[in-house]
């Protein structure tokens, strides 16, 4: 017997005092939820990407929630402002208002385990969001993360605050944009498009481009906000204070420029290790790239993500090792 899914629209004020955050909901209908599942989707694109991922894991009794950051989708009451944050604070606004959503929909279902699940971007706004809002939860999954050096996150974001200086927060730089999208493109052998590095699955890549709400550069003040994530999140210090009985799980493409073909993804997972957190599980995927989720064979990474779940919803503390 198939689930019904319901899905409703929300919105929020966001912590930067000026934006409304758009937000979806997905319930099973007519039944309470068994979990609930939050998700913060990437840079320079919008939660609606996530609905068949969504309703997968509804239809297996999740409630699942995410919304448009700041800067992105349908919080943006002008489409000049796409890729756009606060040059100063804009890491702490996309942080931030995870948490409201969060606190919001743990009110409505306090009893239900609550996981939050970020890709790319929203995985480094995860990172630092675990550091200090981790205690709760029940578990959360890095999706296409990676981990940037923190000197070089650092001299990014001098570089773009400089720039900034002369030209505004809202300017854009075809030099920052090249050395941070463009170097991902550049690690495709013959790209068909700018974007081929996100998927092996050309419908998926045309798709993206077909989407006026995908693919644009960011502001200065949004790699502002960009690289203070990514340097946040590379933090051994920072990294100690989430929960160490969290458990976590890192999956991406073993061919994700993004987290260096898997590379940069086992060193997020090694620092998490080093920083004292005791259940950590990492998935790579071969043939795939950047998202995984959108992939030809994305059901296996589906499956993965809700065998996951169905562990750490359970009250044993013994999990089968192959999980460990």
């Amino acid at each position: 017997m198939s689930i019904q899914i319901e899905r409703t629209s929300i919105e929020f004020p966001s912590a930067d005092g000026q934006s409304t955050i758009h937000g979806i909901v997905w319930q099973p209908s007519g039944r309470r939820p068994g979990g609930a599942v939050q998700l913060i989707h990437g840079m320079a694109e919008h939660i609606e990407r996530y609905d068949a991922f969504a309703r997968f894991l509804a239809s297996h009794g999740y409630l699942v929630c995410g919304h448009d950051h700041i800067g992105h989708g349908h919080s943006v009451s002008d489409r000049k402002l796409l890729g756009h944050m606060p040059l100063h604070g804009g890491a702490d606004i996309l942080v931030e208002d995870v948490d409201t959503l969060r606190c919001a929909i743990a009110q409505a279902f306090p009893e239900v385990p609550y996981f939050i699940f970020g890709h790319s971007m929203g995985s480094f706004v995860l990172r630092v969001y675990l550091t200090r809002h981790g205690q709760g939860l029940a578990g959360a999954i890095l999706c296409g993360t990676g981990q940037q050096p923190a000197l070089l996150s650092a001299a990014g974001n001098v570089l773009t605050k400089v720039l900034a200086a002369f030209k505004g927060e809202t300017a854009k730089s075809e030099l920052v944009h090249s050395l941070v999208d463009g170097a991902f493109s550049r690690a495709m052998e013959d790209p068909r498009t700018p974007f081929d590095w996100i998927s092996a699955n050309e419908d998926n890549v045309d798709a993206y481009a077909a989407d006026d709400l995908n693919g644009f550069a960011f502001t200065l003040g949004g790699y502002a906000s960009l690289t203070q994530l990514t340097a946040l999140a590379a933090s051994e210090e920072l990294a100690q204070r989430i929960p160490h009985e969290l458990p976590l799980l890192f999956i991406a493409g073993a061919e994700d420029p993004v987290g260096a073909n898997g590379a940069g993804v086992r060193a997020a997972a090694a620092l998490m290790e080093r920083a004292g957190v005791r259940d950590v599980t990492v998935i790579l995927y071969d043939g795939m790239r950047h998202e995984i989720l959108n992939e030809r064979e994305a059901d296996r990474v589906f499956e993965d993500v809700l065998r996951w779940l169905s562990l750490r919803d359970a009250t044993s503390p013994e999990l089968p090792s192959t999980y460990r």
